[in-house]
């Protein structure tokens, strides 16, 4: 089996030249400063002495603002620090995170030269309108310009995209995905929008403004859009925020679909609606399903929420690990 661990260094809001309304990179992070050359080093150090020595896939990723924003000498700094732990084959690859309208040639050029192998562009919407509200500061125009320029230079693509944000709707939501599919990503992060502390959006929300999605809501959305990337073989790296202790103990957010295990919450839902058919009376006692072993959790369901809803119609429920099923492959016998 694949082990794909990725050393997050974030530089939180570095060199953005607004803040989107939903934005508090601090807050969300939990990083309050970017990290000089020293913390960076010892980011990288701390992180690969966690990580076992079979794994397959190690890459330094630098998230948290708009990378490609930042002074040329300090992009260099960060991608040396980097790059050094790539010729010594410690890592495998060098990612980074940033914003659409500051991509061009040269900064495409110099990426090139540290071995920079994947770009993630912070898209959220395709929809103009949603970006307008969003304050994003740029048009889908430089997303797909972006997105191409990308794929020319011959770097691997990810696109980001939200659910729930201002002036969105689940056919939007459903547009943004086919387009990120379209634009040719090789993969995506799926972000239910969160209010946090000091944005712009939670004094929208304090005056009424702005009304957050509830967990069921964002769960749905976000399903429909994991399903369309999945099919599309689109490699989903996340879906929800990552956890910051922030966020964990509501001390920085003030509303919001915010689960740390969302995405799981969202693989329940799938699973829950392939198991549907037999959540209704058949005449029968109990029920047993096989499933692949690496879906049998989810099968079963976060906080076993699959397993209790058939335990409402048969006495006897049992979901069994069957090894020559894959994927979401199931059984089902009655008896």
């Amino acid at each position: 089996m694949k082990s794909h661990y990725i050393i997050p260094v974030f530089i939180p809001e570095s060199a953005c030249p607004n803040r989107c309304i939903y934005c508090n990179q601090r807050f969300i992070s939990g990083a309050v400063k970017a990290p000089d050359a020293y913390e960076t080093r010892g980011i990288i150090e701390k992180h690969l002495q966690t990580i076992p020595s079979s794994a397959t896939q190690i890459e330094v990723g630098f998230f948290g603002g708009n990378f490609t924003g930042i002074p040329f000498h300090q992009q260099k700094q960060y991608l040396q620090i980097a790059d050094e732990y790539y010729q010594q084959k410690k890592i495998h690859s060098i990612r980074l995170s940033t914003r659409p309208d500051y991509i061009d040639e040269e900064r495409l050029s110099l990426l090139k030269e540290y071995h920079v192998q994947t770009i993630e562009l912070g898209a959220q919407s395709l929809d103009d309108e949603v970006l307008i509200k969003c304050g994003r500061g740029h048009t889908a125009k430089e997303i797909i310009d972006a997105s191409a320029l990308i794929k020319l230079f011959g770097f691997s693509l990810g696109l980001q995209m939200m659910v729930g944000l201002p002036g969105d709707t689940p056919e939007k939501n459903y547009f943004t995905a086919k387009k990120i599919i379209e634009l040719g990503a090789d993969n995506t992060r799926i972000y239910p929008l969160l209010v946090i502390k000091g944005t712009e959006l939670e004094k929208m929300f304090i005056r009424g403004e702005y009304l957050p999605l509830t967990t069921s809501e964002a769960v749905e959305q976000a399903k429909k859009v994991y399903l369309l990337f999945e099919n599309a073989g689109v490699n989903i790296l996340r879906v929800g925020l990552h956890p910051s202790e922030g966020l964990i103990n509501g001390e920085n957010l003030v509303a919001g679909p915010f689960h740390v295990s969302f995405r799981e919450l969202v693989i329940t839902s799938i699973w829950r609606d392939l198991l549907m058919p037999y959540m209704k009376s058949s005449g029968k006692s109990g029920i047993r399903v096989s499933v692949s072993a690496e879906e049998y959790n989810f099968a079963i369901g976060y906080d076993a929420a699959n397993k209790k809803q058939l335990q409402k119609i048969y006495k006897k429920v049992y979901f069994v690990r069957d090894e020559k099923l894959k994927q979401r492959n199931f059984h089902v016998d009655f008896y």
